[in-house]
């Protein structure tokens, strides 16, 4: 047996164990709880790939392993959470919306395993423990929109998973992000801190989703190059 495996699978296991608790909790009505413990499973899973480049044990096991986790945790719990928080009111439309999210985090998380040897410097689509940690934030912010709303915004992140847009990823040069974009999102989300810093997790994941889509948009608009 190769125990050095067993630390990144172990952290693995790990964060889907917390995004199970999480569902548990939303069982129980117990929604800040359910929303911190997605939020520690994206702690968790942000040391697994880590850990395994630091031991030298890197693997289609481990891959295949991380991304079950990361459907469950990401995929699912929040779609269950982000429904009985807010979704419930719109019945079976509720249901296909969060279902629909969930969906969304499955079929990106599946192109990044077959395009995970092409795709360098940038994410393509917002990154589903991202997607995740938004919902998540949003029950923890104290913000109270409309199940329309909640709608809304849940089928955007579902959207935006499987999109073509590019979020960074920090550690190449495949996504250059444009100032102007980039300032845009800054302002709007200091705007938001100002008028509700105690949501500021959650002001801090819209801002993110916001910068990626503007600075989609002002690539399509201008005409930028950006390599492949």
């Amino acid at each position: 047996m190769n125990y050095k495996r067993m630390v990144p699978n172990s952290i693995s296991g790990l964060s889907l164990i917390l995004g199970v608790v999480s569902i548990f909790l939303t069982i129980a009505h117990d929604f800040n709880w359910a929303a911190v413990f997605i939020i520690l499973a994206v702690l968790a899973d942000s040391c697994d790939g880590r850990a395994a480049r630091l031991l030298g044990v890197r693997g289609e096991f481990g891959k295949e392993l991380d991304s079950l986790c990361d459907l469950c945790s990401f995929g699912v719990a929040p779609a269950i959470l982000i429904y009985v928080y807010g979704l419930q009111d719109l019945g079976v439309v509720g249901q296909v919306i969060a279902a629909l999210y969930t969906f969304g985090g499955a079929m990106r998380l599946a192109r990044f395993n077959v395009n995970a040897a092409d795709v360098h410097g940038y994410f393509q689509g917002m990154p589903i423990p991202a997607g995740g940690c938004i919902l998540a934030t949003y029950v923890l912010s104290g913000y109270n929109y409309s199940s329309m709303w909640v709608a809304f915004g849940t089928l955007v992140v579902a959207y935006i998973m499987y999109s073509e847009i590019r979020y960074p990823d920090f550690k190449g040069k495949g996504n250059p992000l444009f100032l102007l974009p980039v300032a845009i999102a800054a302002a709007i989300g200091l705007y938001m801190l100002f008028t509700n810093t105690s949501a500021w997790p959650f002001i801090c994941m819209f801002t993110y989703t916001i910068c990626g889509i503007l600075n989609a948009l002002y690539i399509k608009i201008f005409n930028k190059t950006i390599s492949a």
